[in-house]
């Protein structure tokens, strides 16, 4: 007999006929406040996370849950510790959306350099200044720094090096000097890698060390010429710090699929900039990438079901 899946939003097909044909039985949520979730959570086995935050007092509530899936690679919308307190596994999904987010870091550097808000701005108007005057810049050879170099940030190295012949690279504290391809220089001073990068591009996760880690003194030891790319978590980024890096020329400018707060507000002064573009998150909300979590998270539930070790347990588990 199998478990009760609760989906407080909803997975793709694909996930759901996995988990129905193992003889799970999937209850859909009506909502993702923690009200609703401490009354719907009760009875059940697993649930799936995806943009819902499971706090401890939805752990408090649960009174037979065992699983919680991770529908993504990061893990910071469950309460972990309250998670272990409560003997509940945590299982994620973290190469689910590799290659989507890091083809989004690439995209971003391929806009910011061409200044695409600023000529997207001016080419109806003034056709040949959008063309002409407002300055653009290829990726053709330069300077690429990668802040955080796991699985993505190795892809987007890689597709940098591989495409555009573009010197890489990389700070990584927790990565092992001999694990690095050959295409990647590893670099223990983050200060030397900001003053060489013609694009910085961050892909740590958010933890209380690297929590707004990118900032002021940061922004003033990259080049006046550079670009700051950010696919990973906004928080990792003092936002105040690059406004004002981006609109006082510390910085040539910047390319964001996230930010501290999202949804995001229409008054967040960083709109504003020129030289700042700005996405919903999207690096891993590819059609792909969601197919690819929504399974990697019903054969996680599986594996726990049928007492197996799981392949992709939250670290820590």
């Amino acid at each position: 007999m199998g478990w009760k899946i609760y989906l407080p939003q909803d997975i793709l097909p694909e996930g759901r006929e996995y988990l129905e044909s193992h003889g799970h039985t999937l209850v859909i949520g009506t909502g993702t406040d923690e009200e609703t979730l401490c009354r719907e959570i009760k009875g059940m086995d697993a649930m799936v996370c995806r943009t819902t935050k499971i706090t401890r007092k939805v752990f408090e509530a649960a009174d037979q849950l065992k699983v919680v899936a991770r529908h993504g690679a990061g893990f910071d919308f469950i309460d972990v510790a309250a998670a272990k307190d409560h003997g509940v596994m945590c299982v994620f999904a973290p190469t689910a959306n590799s290659d989507s987010v890091a083809e989004t870091a690439v995209m971003n550097m391929l806009i910011i350099s061409r200044n695409f808000k600023a000529v997207q701005k001016e080419f109806l108007n003034d056709y040949m200044k959008a063309k002409m005057k407002i300055e653009k810049h290829t990726l053709q050879g330069k300077t690429l720094g990668i802040i955080g170099c796991g699985r993505i940030g190795t892809l987007v190295a890689e597709k940098c090096n591989k495409a555009f012949s573009m010197k890489v690279l990389a700070w990584d504290p927790f990565r092992p000097v001999e694990t690095y391809p050959d295409f990647i220089t590893p670099i223990k001073d983050l200060n030397e890698l900001l003053g060489k990068s013609d694009f910085v591009s961050v892909h740590s996760p958010l933890t209380a060390d690297t929590k707004e880690f990118i900032n002021k003194d940061k922004f003033q030891h990259m080049k006046k010429t550079a670009y700051l790319i950010n696919t990973s978590r906004g928080m990792v980024v003092n936002e105040k710090d690059l406004y004002d890096a981006c609109k006082e020329g510390v910085i040539a400018g910047a390319a964001l699929d996230v930010l501290q707060e999202e949804p995001i507000r229409p008054d967040n002064p960083i709109l504003s900039l020129d030289n700042v573009i700005v996405s919903p998150h999207i690096g891993g909300a590819t059609k792909e990438a969601s197919i690819n979590a929504s399974l990697m998270c019903a054969q996680g539930i599986e594996e726990v079901y049928e007492g197996k070790k799981p392949t992709y347990p939250v670290p820590g588990f």
